[in-house]
């Protein structure tokens, strides 16, 4: 199954960028043992829309077209609150039931278009707190990594 991660935003040079790459890469060489391949993350600039609803509207139809063909996770701060373990066994449910492509996407400032919850599998979030689009993408890549280490057994997840 190939993952990938969408994000409205550009993520610019410097810790988070780097953090998130290290973590990208980790889960890009131990996923393929268990199935999982990494399909990278498409970035899309903030709509420039005048009105927040605009800018999501906008924003929400680059992403169905980015999500043509997969499954589709959101990331929203009024989304479930689940631990790792249940993070990587939804994953590896996904897999094992035929999902080819899984798509998660990171809204920007102004969160995710309504109209695409209607369309998501499941709509995660990472606490009640509202977090930078830069750290979800960090947080995002590990829980990625961490899930390919506890589908396959190894020791980086402690419980």
């Amino acid at each position: 199954m190939r993952i990938g991660i969408h994000a409205v935003g550009r993520m610019k040079a410097g810790p988070e960028r780097d953090l998130a790459a290290r973590y990208a890469d980790r889960f890009a060489k131990s996923g393929p043992a268990i199935g999982l391949e990494w399909a990278g993350v498409s970035e899309i600039p903030e709509s420039r829309a005048q009105s927040a609803m605009l800018r999501k509207q906008e924003e929400g139809r680059a992403l169905m077209s980015a999500a043509q063909g997969s499954t589709l996770i959101l990331l929203d701060e009024t989304g479930k609150s689940i631990g790792s373990e249940t993070f990587a066994a939804k994953i590896g449910d996904l897999r094992d039931s035929g999902t080819r492509q899984l798509l998660f996407a990171i809204g920007g400032a102004d969160g995710l278009d309504p109209d695409l919850h209607a369309k998501a599998a499941l709509i995660l979030s990472f606490g009640a707190m509202t977090w930078p689009h830069q750290i979800v993408r960090v947080m995002l890549a590990e829980q990625l990594y961490r899930a390919t280490t506890i589908l396959s057994g190894h020791p980086y997840h402690r419980a």
